[in-house]
């Protein structure tokens, strides 16, 4: 039997912004790296520099990232090295607005996010540094 080089790459078309990686405290998104905090929206990847901690989440410190048309389903919160939950304020003001909060340590949450955009689930990520 002859090796005939396949080669497997995973289809990202379609999907938007995939995090491919983890590099220090930071997140790899294909070649580009953020070494803090990032955004994510089936749209588009942006660092997120000045990310506060978990206990001073608010909905302003995501600035205008989920004022999405539609809406986004839910926000998958990445809340650092561990798991740790928000702000129920935050929570609550952004379930008023019909948006869920789902967190999880952040590595969990970037292949969370992985496997959701695979499902074309129309949401937003915000991941704390590692």
């Amino acid at each position: 039997m002859s090796d005939i080089g396949i080669q497997v790459r995973r289809d990202d078309s379609g999907q938007g912004p995939i995090v491919t990686g983890f590099q220090g405290r930071g997140f790899r998104v294909r070649d580009d790296v953020f070494p803090g905090g990032l955004l994510l929206s089936p749209l588009r990847a942006l660092a997120w520099d000045h990310a506060p901690a978990v206990d001073a989440l608010t909905v302003a410190a995501l600035g205008d990232f989920i004022d999405l048309e539609p809406l986004p389903e839910f926000l998958l919160l990445g809340t650092g090295a561990g798991l740790r939950q928000p702000p129920r304020a935050f929570v609550r003001v952004l379930e008023a607005r019909g948006i869920g909060v789902e967190a999880m340590d952040s590595r969990a949450a970037a292949r969370a996010w992985g496997v959701l955009r695979a499902e074309e689930r129309w949401i937003v990520g915000a991941l704390l540094p590692l």
